[in-house]
């Protein structure tokens, strides 16, 4: 069945037209960079929005809490992944959840962009976070279905995608932060809705077209008795929720700290309920348990990593607004600016990056070791943000290249374990569980930011120098353990390198 699907989907797919491939990528390539010149572009502004004075455009909120809130916001957007992609697979088909995403994610940025209240605010949350699960993981899996298995451009086709990922990513922080800074936080906004719109019509316009029947069928579609199961099941659990909530918050058991406790506790018991299923599966071979175990210290490794690369957009972010100095001859820089250069140094160093795999060869070092150097770059790049301050205290301003050089650090941190963790997945993932290990993977970026939630409380301009120097400490002394460990870990990949 859903190899006759394929073979309809390729043979309605224009199979030349963009770059010599197929015009399909045009369709997708574009629609992904406008969800990310939105998302990234409303999150560069997101957190400043939340902590600035009413006074100055913004909502008043505590900085501790503000860098909580873009910490959750950040672990639900991947856990909601997972409801997207099953949606997909069972209900909707891949090209209807994309298109259903990007309006709840228009709407939301929408929400955002009228000036009101908290409750725009939250509502506004909501709708980004259900939109990004259903349209993130779901346009990606759209890029595979318009090649066959054997294609040989099929790599190069993803790498043409992943780029329009960082360009999204690297034009946004600059457009929308120049904006809010010229014009406030709700036009800046704006442009973040304008930019999903522009991706919605561009996928709708050349969709048909360009993509013909890819992303239209259901994979593993409901029967009609499974669809009135579950349509009861999510309707029940929807009012116990409610209810749960109607009760909860007025009595105060469920306040903002007990939804960041909770967020953090589903961080971490939701991969570790993947690991256990799949480890105990009898579809797993003993093999394939093997390899189970392997992939724990690469998943830990991926969580201590995302959460130093991820307060890219809530630490960081504070440091470059409150700390940098951001004026130099008569021009002023917008702190949100910053958040351009993660993408930016992606786009420049990937390619030498593969490049240098390519070349090394078999000489090459284990998935373990490149992962034991992205944690050590990832600690490096906290130590270099402790140093400005040892040197010219906690009051001066820092010279913004300080903030350019932790961003390189981390990026080269991001290239040693990032895309080699994506491929070992692929690797060492059990054939009964490929695509959910695929999700587990994303997982790992959950985990860290419900994480980071409980402790960028702990970041002050006193605690400054201890809190960068504990994390990015505990990152080199992790990456030195899972060196070390590297020769052991290589043996229960089973034949993976």
């Amino acid at each position: 069945m859903l190899e006759s699907n394929r073979q309809k989907i390729l043979s309605t797919v224009p199979q030349k037209g963009f770059f010599g491939h197929p015009k399909g990528l045009f369709t997708l390539f574009f629609t992904e960079f406008w969800e990310r010149f939105s998302y990234y572009g409303m999150k560069a502004i997101l957190v400043y929005y939340m902590y600035y004075e009413v006074s100055k455009g913004g909502l008043g909120l505590d900085q501790s809490t503000a860098l909580a809130i873009v910490s959750i916001y950040g672990s639900l957007v991947y856990m909601s992944g997972i409801i997207g992609g099953w949606l997909a697979d069972r209900i909707f088909g891949t090209s209807r959840a994309v298109f259903i995403g990007g309006i709840l994610i228009m709407l939301g940025h929408i929400a955002l962009a009228i000036p009101g209240n908290i409750t725009f605010f939250f509502i506004s949350m909501v709708l980004i976070v259900l939109g990004t699960g259903l349209l993130k993981p779901n346009v990606s899996s759209v890029v595979g279905e318009i090649y066959s298995e054997e294609d040989s451009r099929r790599d190069s086709g993803f790498s043409i995608f992943y780029m329009g990922i960082n360009l999204g990513g690297f034009v946004s922080p600059l457009v929308v932060g120049a904006v809010q800074s010229n014009y406030g936080f709700h036009l800046g906004f704006a442009c973040a809705a304008v930019g999903m719109f522009i991706g919605l019509v561009v996928f709708l316009v050349t969709k048909k077209k360009n993509l013909g029947l890819a992303g239209t069928f259901v994979a593993n579609p409901l029967s009609p008795t499974e669809k009135k199961k579950v349509f009861s099941i999510i309707g029940l659990a929807i009012i116990i929720i409610a209810i749960l909530c109607a009760i909860a918050i007025p009595t105060g058991i469920l306040n903002f700290e007990t939804f960041i406790g909770l967020i953090g506790i589903l961080g971490i018991l939701i991969p570790t309920m993947y690991f256990i299923v799949m480890y105990r599966s009898p579809k797993t071979t003993k093999v394939e348990r093997s390899r189970i175990i392997a992939y724990i210290p690469l998943f830990i490794a991926s969580v201590m990593f995302w959460a130093i690369q991820e307060q890219g957009s809530t630490i960081i972010a504070t440091y470059a607004d409150k700390r940098t100095q951001l004026d130099f001859a008569g021009i002023h820089i917008s702190p949100a600016w910053f958040q351009s250069l993660n993408p930016l140094f992606i786009i420049v160093f990937a390619p030498v990056f593969a490049w240098l795999w390519m070349k090394l060869g078999k000489r090459q070092p284990s998935i373990p070791k490149k992962f034991s150097f992205g944690l050590l770059f990832a600690g490096i790049s906290f130590l270099v943000i402790l140093l400005p301050a040892y040197f010219g205290g906690s009051e001066s301003l820092v010279n913004p290249l300080w903030l350019v050089l932790s961003y390189f650090i981390v990026v080269i941190g991001e290239l040693c374990l990032s895309p080699v963790g994506l491929s070992a997945t692929t690797k060492l993932a059990p054939a009964a569980f490929s695509a959910q290990t695929m999700s587990l993977w994303f997982l790992s970026n959950a985990a860290a930011q419900a994480i980071n939630a409980q402790i960028v409380k702990f970041y002050t301009p006193a605690t400054e120098m201890v809190y960068f120097g504990i994390i990015g400490g505990a990152s080199i002394v992790l990456s030195i353990i899972l060196f070390i460990l590297s020769p052991k870990i290589q043996s229960f990949m089973k034949g993976v390198h």
